[in-house]
């Protein structure tokens, strides 16, 4: 069942890059695990797939280290806790919700390089993670400024109960701001298992998909 859920998935991949006019290998899929068993990455591992995302610091370091040597590549997809980002960094490859600056002082004194989507804020709500888009200019100079840190480019989740099209929209916008000044910042970071397709429409590279792969997730106790 597992991978008839990711074959499912690929061929609505491969389909909405088609209606795009783009190449699916230029599309990066992301199989979110949090929660799922290490069996679980095991078998998608069996199948081909190489990148994986956590969301929980304590979780994924325990995987990370119960399937090192794999050649997985680790993605932090969550909200991440500054006292936490140097831990982090130590296993994971990206981190996607780079958004203040306390995080981005303590991932650019972790013990590797590391290469960073910095996350929107698509609301008003500012409780809610993300950089301002009308301030991802001056915060990517600040990023930007630091050696160990790589910007691939900017994440963003779709604002609930708004159309996905047209929040993704204004991240390809923004994305197009970023390469202004950061050429090589050209990878979008959207699009999840309800609004993947939408997400790859508008310019998306890397898909962060879970249940719609995984299926649910397991009862807990």
């Amino acid at each position: 069942m597992l991978g008839d859920r990711l074959e499912q998935v690929r061929d609505s991949i491969r389909s909405a890059a088609q209606l795009a006019g783009r190449d699916e290998r230029e599309l990066t899929l992301i199989v979110v695990t949090k929660f799922q068993p290490v069996s679980v990455i095991e078998e998608l591992s069996a199948l081909g797939i190489t990148d994986f995302g956590e969301s929980r610091h304590q979780e994924a370091s325990q995987k990370a280290s119960q399937l090192a040597g794999r050649g997985l590549r680790w993605h932090f997809v969550g909200q991440l806790q500054s006292k936490k980002a140097r831990a982090v960094a130590s296993y994971c490859q990206v981190v996607h919700s780079l958004d203040r600056e306390s995080l981005l002082e303590q991932l650019s004194q972790a013990p590797k390089p590391i290469d960073c989507f910095i996350e929107l804020n698509l609301t008003d709500d500012p409780e809610r993670g993300g950089v301002p888009i009308s301030n991802l200019i001056p915060f990517a100079e600040k990023v930007l400024a630091q050696d160990s840190i790589r910007l691939l480019g900017v994440m963003a989740v779709a604002s609930i109960g708004k159309d996905p099209r047209s929040e993704f929209a204004k991240v390809r916008d923004a994305s197009e701001s970023l390469k202004s000044i950061a050429p090589n910042a050209n990878f979008i970071s959207a699009g999840m298992s309800g609004d993947f397709q939408e997400a790859i429409l508008e310019g998306a590279t890397h898909l962060r998909i879970g249940t719609a792969i995984t299926g649910p997730r397991p009862q807990s106790g």
